[in-house]
């Protein structure tokens, strides 16, 4: 028998996902006794999906059929259930079978599969996410096929199959389909499964966001408190749909205006979204009680969980385990709350008060609620409006990811903004932002460098600068403040993209154009001079200077410097209307305006009225990208960003310019090329043999293992010979051939050529028998250094190559040069794996030692075509086999023809069970 408690229970396969319709469910392995559940599962299948099933009428289960579908060894017959709550929704299984079609074991790589779901369920995606894990735990199991006969009448199921994006083949055998599929994972496969995964994460937040009922749980009765607070402000932001109070205590019909009840199950009619704001030790009865009335999602305000210590941390997995069990998703806990300022919906379930966020196209995504209120504040005294507000707590559940998924396709969102205490998991975020990058910005300000309490998600070990690094390859825009946050938004928000880093600086004040022009300089852009209008300049001056600018195909973006007039005889109003036509005029370039102490100007240029609406208002067009801006966003409307000094103003400019650079340079992401001599199963029979027995650890492959490894993927390392007596030493010089190199491998010594370590282009037996005697004379004994020796390589420059794996961002490849210089300067440049021909051209250039690798003072360039393919291999080893943990090629010698790899150190590891490339699944704590 198996139960959950068993040693060979496959625990790692349990999983929570999120379906079609945004509910979720979990898979797990069914045990023996789940024999109860089966039978009742089995009882509410309508009789023509039992039919489907087994080709005959079957309207009940047998004593036997329940035992063979209760009982698995879990390598050769393996069930999975879809559950929500105790109950199963749906079940799929897989029999290995051999050539014959008869029950076998390994080493036959074919099995039988077949799926049920309950008929309430279909159409929900169910019978899909069960085929991606139950094809996830085949190809752990030594599987690579999967057979189905489906009846010719069952559609749905056929076109599960279809869809799956799986290599198949069909035929029709004795009045059924016979499908075959291969499970190696494709491109398409891969593509469908992350299709999926984005349309029901971002379904899940929909949920969330556009309820039609809302229920706050925990309003008190004297008017005070959290929960009085939140459903004030849902009532006073307009909210459209039915809202609902409850108080257990609750005595009259009405609380604060609001229909109020004792229970939640009293309310008699459906309820989406509830609001918890009771203490934490009653949050678990609010939850079932959420859970019994059906309730889609949770906004928990309360706190006292993962941010206040173990004991809560405890207390935090267990909500998310109870809220999932009922196939709810949750914000929080210790959330700020959402806002949605669609005027269809008109939600304010948070504690921000009146008066409510104006609308706009800005999404802004918060952990700290702090800092969402800092957001909040600035965004309306800035006139910046939102479409959407999610401070989310300790997320959980709920985090940046799933965001980022519902505002890529969300029409009312043009920018997103996002403040990040942790990145989570930094590989599947990288993903989701590069792919809304390509089509909105996504602004980044990230709060510490270290996971504080309350978020248990894994840290990571990588530095902060190669974070930053990485999010500038997926596109992202980080910012170091919340200030800039604002900043950049602002300007993402109301502008088109520049199409260059030209920029024209007018104004009334000689100094501050001046100030402006060396901000620019700082930034990366190139500034013309600036124009000095004087300080009698008046607005309609301004306006024929401004629209020069915009007309001059010499610029690409305009800042504008204004300081207050002596006799303040010039309306700031006026100013404002000369700007915006101005801009009007020519709409395809950027504008942003320095001013001093003029907030009557930063009032007049963005009034709310003029491209935002409060919750409920007319919605404000929605801006298309032209190809006349770059790739910008051309607005029927005009708001111009202002700025209290130049250097915000310069760096929103910058921003923006890198951002539109970034767009048409990944216009073409690249490709991960395909090479003909790599050996995939060649390599994963190698790391089978070399991990078998060894446990959880870490196994740090000797020389030769290393070298045999890399080989299966055409990278070859230079063979060393052992040199531990002089005569040793001669010896192998004369295998390899003269001139050779004498090293010293020892781990203090190794790759220190400035130490004197290594002796090169010794020629004659004479020559090495000396360097022999030097090094051990100077350094210590043969047994201390460990001397090798290897034959010479066309010079060239030298560079490391590594390969690291992060607990949370996956695979990372690095590129720098050699040498104690670079490594004290930390000139080392990072791409996530897998790289693609882009990344990796872009990864060479971007260290600052880059120019010796491309003739730097009249040396000859090297082979960099080489050392491309060379990372692009690497790259692939790494992504396809994740038991590789780490790899560090150093030194690589890159020559004007070609390159030699002088020493490989591998690490490698039993893989994790779940990673970003697996089945879809939500983080589990």
């Amino acid at each position: 028998m198996t139960t959950a408690s068993d040693p060979s229970y496959p625990a790692h396969w349990e999983a929570d996902v999120v379906l079609r319709d945004g509910g979720t469910a979990r898979i797990r392995p069914i045990t023996t006794e789940d024999a109860g559940r089966l039978v009742s599962f089995y009882e509410q299948v309508s009789d023509e999906s039992k039919y489907y099933r087994f080709f005959a009428p079957y309207p009940r289960l047998s004593a036997r059929d329940v035992h063979r579908f209760t009982h698995h060894d879990y390598v050769d017959r393996v069930g999975l259930a879809a559950t929500v709550g105790e109950e199963f929704i749906g079940t799929v299984r897989y029999d290995r079978i051999g050539p014959d079609g008869r029950p076998a074991s390994a080493p036959a790589d074919e099995a039988e599969v077949a799926f049920l779901v309950q008929d309430a369920h279909q159409g929900r995606g169910v019978a899909s996410a069960l085929l991606e894990h139950i094809g996830a735990v085949a190809r752990e199991r030594g599987i690579r096929r999967f057979a189905a006969e489906v009846l010719p009448a069952n559609n749905k199921m056929i076109k599960v199959f279809k869809d799956a994006g799986y290599e198949q083949k069909r035929s029709f055998e004795d009045g059924s389909v016979h499908l075959t599929l291969d499970l190696e994972p494709t491109a398409e496969s891969l593509a469908v499964q992350r299709a999926r995964e984005q349309r029901a994460e971002a379904r899940s937040v929909q949920r969330l966001l556009t309820p039609r009922s809302v229920a706050v749980i925990g309003v008190s009765r004297s008017g005070g408190g959290v929960g009085a607070a939140a459903l004030r402000n849902l009532r006073d932001s307009g909210f459209r749909g039915h809202l609902y109070a409850v108080n257990e205590a609750v005595t009259t019909d009405l609380l604060d205006g609001v229909r109020a009840y004792p229970a939640l199950a009293a309310v008699g009619a459906p309820v989406d979204l509830a609001v918890i704001a009771v203490p934490a030790e009653r949050v678990p009865e609010a939850v079932a009680a959420c859970g019994e009335h059906g309730v889609q999602g949770l906004v928990v305000l309360s706190a006292g969980y993962g941010e206040s210590g173990a004991a809560g941390l405890d207390r935090q997995r267990e909500l998310v385990r109870q809220v999932r069990s009922y196939g709810m998703r949750l914000i929080g806990p210790n959330a700020y709350g959402v806002i949605n300022t669609a005027p269809e919906v008109g939600l304010n379930a948070s504690l921000t008060p009146a008066p409510a966020p104006i609308r706009g196209r800005i999404g802004l995504f918060t952990q700290s609620g702090a800092i969402g209120i800092s957001l909040l504040s600035a965004l309306l005294r800035r006139g910046g409006g939102l479409s959407s507000f999610v401070s989310a707590g300790n997320r959980a559940d709920v985090s940046g990811n799933d965001i980022l998924q519902y505002w890529y396709e969300d029409e009312a969102t043009d920018v997103a903004l996002m403040y990040l205490e942790t990145l989570g998991n930094p590989r599947k975020f990288t993903r989701l932002a590069r792919r809304t990058a390509a089509v909105k910005p996504v602004v980044v300000a990230r709060g510490g460098r270290h996971t504080p309490a309350g978020h248990v998600v894994p840290g990571t070990r990588l530095p902060d600068a190669t974070v930053s690094a990485l999010l500038r390859q997926a596109g992202v825009i980080r910012v170091g403040t919340v200030t800039e946050l604002v900043d950049v938004g602002l300007l993402l928000a109301s502008q088109p993209l520049p199409a260059g880093p030209r920029v024209a600086i007018l104004g009334n004040s000689e100094s501050l154009g001046v100030l402006t022009y060396d901000a620019c300089l700082a930034q990366g852009l190139r500034p013309g001079a600036p124009r000095d209008l004087t300080t009698a300049a008046t607005p309609e001056d301004f306006r024929t200077a401004l629209r020069a600018a915009l007309g001059s195909a010499e610029n690409d973006a305009v800042i504008v410097t204004v300081i207050p007039w002596v006799n303040e005889q010039e309306p700031q109003d006026d100013l404002a209307d000369a700007l915006r036509d101005a801009v009007a005029a020519y709409p395809g370039k950027p504008v942003a305006v320095v001013h001093v102490e003029l907030a009557e100007l930063v009032d007049a240029l963005s009034p709310a009225g003029l491209t935002t609406a409060p919750a409920g208002g007319p919605p404000p067009a929605r801006p298309r990208p032209t190809d006349e801006d770059g790739g910008g966003y051309a607005r029927p409307d005009v708001r111009i960003p202002a700025y209290p000094a130049a250097e915000r103003a310069v760096r929103a400019v910058a921003e923006a310019v890198r951002y539109g650079q970034w767009r048409r340079a990944n216009a073409d992401a690249g490709q991960v090329p395909e090479y003909e001599d790599i050996d995939e199963a060649g390599a994963a029979a190698r790391l089978a043999a070399l991990l078998a027995g060894v446990g959880d650890g870490v196994l740090t492959l000797s020389e030769p293992d290393a070298a045999a490894l890399l080989a299966h993927y055409g990278i070859r390392v230079l063979p060393t010979l052992p040199a531990p007596t002089a005569d040793a030493a001669v010896r192998a010089a004369r295998s390899l051939g003269y001139p050779v190199a004498l090293k010293t491998t020892a781990p203090h010594l190794r790759h220190r050529a400035d130490l004197g370590g290594v002796r090169l282009d010794l020629a004659t037996e004479a020559d090495l028998r000396r360097s022999y005697e030097e090094l051990t004379d100077l350094l210590g004994t043969p047994d201390e250094l460990l001397p090798v020796v290897q034959a010479m390589v066309p010079r060239g420059v030298d560079t490391v190559v590594r390969s690291v794996i992060d607990p949370a961002a996956g695979s990372v490849l690095s590129f720098g040069l050699a040498g104690v210089a670079s490594e004290l300067l930390g000139d080392t440049a990072h791409r996530l794996v897998p790289a693609t021909d882009r990344d990796v051209a872009g990864l060479i250039r971007s260290i600052r030692t880059a120019p010796l690798l491309f003739g730097w003072r009249g040396s000859d360039p090297v082979d960099t075509a080489a050392l491309e393919e060379l990372l692009l291999r690497l790259s692939r080893l790494v992504d396809d086999h994740p038991e590789v943990v780490g790899v560090t090629l150093e030194p690589v010698v890159v020559a004007t023809e070609g390159l030699s790899v002088l020493s490989a150190a591998v690490r490698v590891a039993h893989p994790p069970a779940r990673t970003d490339l697996g089945p879809r699944t939500l983080p589990s704590y």
